[in-house]
């Protein structure tokens, strides 16, 4: 189990320690280079061809796209209310409580955990966050058009274009297929990479409310990921994906918003380093329930 769980796990932290190092030597890094590549291109065609090439039934993607929904929503509900207790800006943490990081982290971690069925099943996750994340995000905290940001989100055409695939059998030619495929092989290094860059520039500067908010984005996303794979009766490798995916720490891309719509992004920043780090001390331990759930 040992060496099982080290196969999974440092793979991730060596990727994310090379950007990390990368920023602290001072080297040069375009962030926005890398992150529009990812959102606009890799990411897009990775979930493209990891729909299209699904093993598994449709019906089962589809089933972890809903208890993807349900997680979500409770875990955003029961933030509004911690935050709404503590007296919080709503618009500013809200974010980073309710959206994990499932896809710097959650798709490299499924991806080497449970292989390329384990790494479709996650698309379902990182499609349904990536979908809240550049529409429900930007409404709230910068007051939006809801559809204008829908309809420039890529990940989404890339998602439905994989699904319509998928569903009516259609073919491929094998040389767009193999372009496809490369490109979507480019997202899981350069995520990582992205994101030990990233962490490298993040400081916590009011810890006490950094550490706070930081453990409830992790309790209660474990919490919730749980009961929800309870709820809708996952088991084996369906269910330990949406625990792993579930129990992610806060994504960088909360900072990242918070920063652009200046709302208390030194806060944010905080909070997703610190449940970051406290993730990569507890990983060990999710991924051992994560895999123990899919024997």
């Amino acid at each position: 189990m040992i060496a099982q769980i080290a196969a999974v796990l440092l793979p991730v932290f060596c990727l994310a320690g090379v950007g990390y190092a990368w920023r602290r030597v001072g080297a040069r890094f375009d962030l926005d280079f890398v992150t529009r590549l990812i959102m606009n291109v890799a990411g897009p065609c990775l979930v493209f061809d990891s729909l299209s090439n699904l093993t598994l039934p449709l019906r089962d993607f589809l089933t972890m796209i809903y208890a993807s929904i349900a997680m979500l929503a409770i875990i955003a509900v029961a933030g509004l209310i911690l935050l709404k207790l503590l007296k919080l800006s709503v618009r500013s943490y809200l974010p980073a409580l309710a959206i994990g990081n499932t896809g710097n982290l959650g798709l490299p971690l499924s991806l080497f955990a449970f292989g390329e069925q384990g790494l479709g099943l996650a698309i379902a996750v990182y499609v349904t966050n990536s979908v809240s994340q550049f529409t429900f995000v930007p409404m709230l905290q910068s007051r939006a058009s809801i559809g204008k940001t829908f309809l420039t989100t890529p990940v989404i055409y890339g998602a439905i274009a994989g699904a319509i695939v998928l569903a009516a059998g259609l073919h491929v030619p094998e040389w767009l297929r193999t372009t496809i495929a490369l490109l979507g092989d480019l997202m899981i290094p350069l995520m990582l990479l992205a994101l030990g860059h990233t962490l490298g520039g993040l400081r916590a500067k009011n810890l006490p409310l950094a550490f706070g908010l930081g453990s409830a984005r992790l309790i209660l996303a474990f919490a919730v990921a749980v009961g929800v794979s309870e709820l809708f009766r996952l088991e084996g490798m369906a269910q330990g994906v949406l625990v792993l995916q579930g129990v992610m720490p806060a994504a960088v891309f909360s900072y990242l918003f918070a920063a652009r719509y200046e709302r208390d992004a030194d806060d944010v920043a905080g909070i997703v380093l610190v449940s970051t780090l406290l993730a990569a001390l507890l990983l060990p331990l999710f991924v051992s329930y994560a895999l123990w759930l899919s024997r």
